[in-house]
């Protein structure tokens, strides 16, 4: 597919920092044995303080030293990694919330402290033209679909300059590596993550205006509609009818999958990964490294939702399965581009993503709507029935608008009795341990499902949840005087858990959903 202006994205980082300095190799790539053994021994609890470290010397200069010297019996690797590596920044020093303050105006405070600066790769961060806003806790990297719930945050308190600076980073990351990776990670460079990029442009696009933010955009929406949909044409020739992110329905209707493009260990979780893989010999190991990859794509990982045996993850086969929401926010990519095109006076090729569009409609209604849940669900193309899973995934539908009013209205009815707890709603009706799972009620997912009920009009439960998520998000800030990732909406007055590490303090999409929800209410 030739890609409009396609020549005008060969302006690169050196215009705006007047150096590229290349991207180095994934830290397991580049460090080998040395990688491995520092996971696998637990060096350090998290398995992502090691990956995000900086090498103070060329990592194959490291490789080599240790070596030779791992053999000696005075060796200590502890302090082989303490010598060799360092933390960037002092982004750890401890932040300390004005007790005097509200929520909302802490999370106002709290921007400057999440914003980073990197313009030059260290270690496995890699350099971005512009300042970003983390997450917080252990994620120092302007992750994908993270970032579109923080811009929601950060326009209410007018940053706009900061969300231009966000998205001319992702433009970069475009013309760089042809697609948004989870975050500006070196490891995180073989998948991508829900991609809310056309969200994002229409967000922006409030400020700047609807035809000028299209426009400039409309490269980087068919860049990204290019990684999603690459290998589409080869289908045919495929026995099994799927082909990295693409999958042909029996319908002959494309849909779309999680991903990964590689099958080894996350090198963030290496150890967690490998004893995953070493406790189901019955499983191919290359096959399921790439489920666990595409959870993590998904943003989901991990949950339930991707689980042949809803308690156990040496059953996760994700790749297996069409998602609701991921194909939803590609509905919404294809509608936008289409939207461009008839701004452009380009008929023709409004008609083709329209047309893409509408297909994939009828293709979610037939595959993913559930009559007998009154609900949408996953689809295991795979094996060819639903997974019969209700999360709230399901409320995509109505986020992009896809659902009928028949729909919707047996949805709000579910969501209603099964997932609105006290503190907010459920992310699965399953209790698992993982942190996609109920307890816990996570902040984007109820800003989807709020935004959806009120596409259909179901004003009373949207105002329900968001009061309900507020009080939970309230209640804690002032126990503890912070946000943090997730929240457990069962029990009163306790955060989130679960899950593959510790809960984390911070929180980028928490503080930008409640922003935007108190900020209703000023209104």
């Amino acid at each position: 597919m030739k890609i409009p202006g396609e020549n005008k994205l060969k302006s690169t980082f050196v215009q705006a920092t007047g150096q590229l300095i290349p991207t180095s190799k994934s830290p397991d790539e580049a460090l080998g044995q040395l990688f491995e053994d520092v996971q696998n021994r637990r060096v350090y609890g998290d398995g992502k303080t090691f990956v995000d470290l900086i090498p103070r010397r060329r990592m194959k200069q490291i490789q080599q030293e240790y070596l030779l010297s791992k053999d000696d019996p005075q060796f200590d690797l502890r302090d082989f990694v303490s010598r060799h590596f360092y933390e960037f920044g002092d982004y750890k020093t401890a932040y300390h919330t004005d007790a005097t303050m509200t929520p909302r105006q802490h999370i106002a405070e709290l921007w400057h402290v999440l914003e980073r600066k990197n313009r030059r790769d260290r270690g496995s961060l890699i350099a971005l033209p512009y300042a970003y806003v983390v997450p917080g806790g252990r994620f120092s990297e302007q992750f994908y679909w993270d970032s579109y719930f923080i811009m929601l945050g950060l326009a209410v308190d007018d940053r706009w300059d900061m969300i231009e600076g966000m998205m001319k980073n992702y433009a970069y990351m475009f013309r760089k590596f042809g697609f948004i990776p989870t975050a500006n990670r070196t490891y995180f460079l073989s998948r991508s993550q829900p991609p809310f990029f056309s969200q994002m442009v229409k967000l922006l696009a409030r400020h700047k205006g609807r035809t000028r933010t299209y426009v400039e955009y409309l490269p980087y929406l068919l860049l990204e509609y290019r990684f999603w949909m690459k290998g589409r044409k080869t289908l045919a020739k495929r026995e099994n009818k799927a082909y990295a992110r693409v999958a042909e329905m029996p319908n002959g209707i494309l849909l779309n999958r999680y991903y990964d493009n590689k099958t080894t260990p996350r090198p963030e979780s290496l150890r967690e990964d490998m004893e995953t893989v070493d406790g189901a010999p019955d499983r191919e190991p290359d096959r399921l490294y790439l489920h666990l990859r595409a959870g993590a794509e998904s943003g989901w990982d991990f949950s339930s939702r991707w689980f042949e045996d809803i308690n156990d993850i040496r059953t996760i086969h994700t790749a297996d399965i069409i998602p609701v929401d991921l194909n939803s926010l590609l509905f919404q990519l294809e509608e936008m581009i289409a939207e461009t095109y008839r701004l452009l006076k380009q008929p023709l090729l409004a008609s083709k993503f329209q047309g893409a569009a509408d297909r994939r409609v009828r293709g979610m209604q037939e595959y993913c709507w559930s009559d007998e849940e009154g609900f949408f669900v996953d689809y295991n193309f795979h094996k060819g029935h639903a997974t019969g899973k209700l999360t709230l995934a399901g409320v995509f539908p109505l986020y992009a608008k896809i659902a009928t009013t028949k729909q919707a209205a047996a949805v709000a009815k579910r969501i209603e009795r099964d997932f609105l707890k006290d503190g907010g709603l459920i992310t699965t009706l399953n209790e698992t341990g993982q942190q996609w799972d109920a307890p816990n009620g996570w902040a984007p997912l109820h800003w989807v499902v709020i935004e959806g009920l009120r596409n259909y009009g179901h004003h009373a439960l949207a105002n329900e949840i968001k009061k309900r998520w507020i009080a939970t998000n309230v209640s804690i800030f002032e126990e503890k005087a912070k946000m943090v990732e997730k929240y457990d909406v069962e029990n009163h007055g306790k955060v989130g858990g679960g899950g593959e590490y510790p809960l984390q303090d911070g929180f980028g999409w928490t503080n930008g959903v409640l922003a935007v929800l108190l900020n209703e209410d000023e209104r």
